[in-house]
């Protein structure tokens, strides 16, 4: 029978894999997004599509959002605050929904122009339809998080789950900032 002495440093072995592969991933992902925006920057030059920059910093304002409440979550994770994370995880999962709606449901319809409509519609579709990919994958992985939290499966010494949920949401988050500006905000209008 193994010894808690083995368990724990097994555990942190474990701990220690998970935490890099996450990074590895999100290191390998950094890398298409700025293969996207180098393509944006390429064929849109000193140009950008002609969008609703309401909804664009309304969208914007609604993941920054987010990423506030997603701290929050985490910190009292670590706190082992467990009703006050729970909280702040639904409305972090409420944001990210509400940000994919507002992007893809109104955005998209309110576009000018389509996914086949030249370089700008290539351009926009690609981007923001990886981005909500990647939001709605992060909305997913803290619904589950969520699920099991009410299971009483994380304390504040072991939440790696949860720890991992952030990371990755505010990667996402990150993400936006450089997207946003490059579709709402830099060049003229076309």
């Amino acid at each position: 029978m193994a010894s808690s002495t083995d368990l724990q440093s097994n555990y942190k072995f474990k701990l220690g894999n998970n935490r890099l592969g996450l990074w590895l991933f999100l290191f390998s992902d950094m890398f298409i997004f700025g293969g996207l925006l180098v393509t944006r920057a390429v064929l849109l030059g000193y140009t950008r599509p002609d969008l609703n920059q309401t909804l664009g910093f309304i969208v914007t304002l609604i993941l920054l959002m987010s990423s506030f409440f997603m701290n929050r979550a985490e910190t009292h994770m670590a706190h082992g605050n467990q009703k006050s994370f729970s909280r702040n995880l639904l409305v972090t999962i409420i944001l990210g929904v509400i940000f994919v709606l507002g992007v893809v449901g109104v955005e998209w319809p309110l576009a000018p122009f389509g996914p086949g409509d030249g370089a700008v519609g290539a351009v926009f579709y690609i981007l923001t339809s990886f981005h909500a990919l990647h939001v709605l994958s992060g909305v997913i992985l803290l619904v589950i998080v969520y699920r099991n939290s009410s299971k009483g499966l994380y304390s504040a010494e072991k939440h790696w789950p949860v720890e991992a949920g952030a990371i990755y949401w505010h990667f996402v988050d990150l993400v936006w900032f450089f997207i946003y500006p490059a579709l709402y905000l830099i060049g003229t209008p076309v």
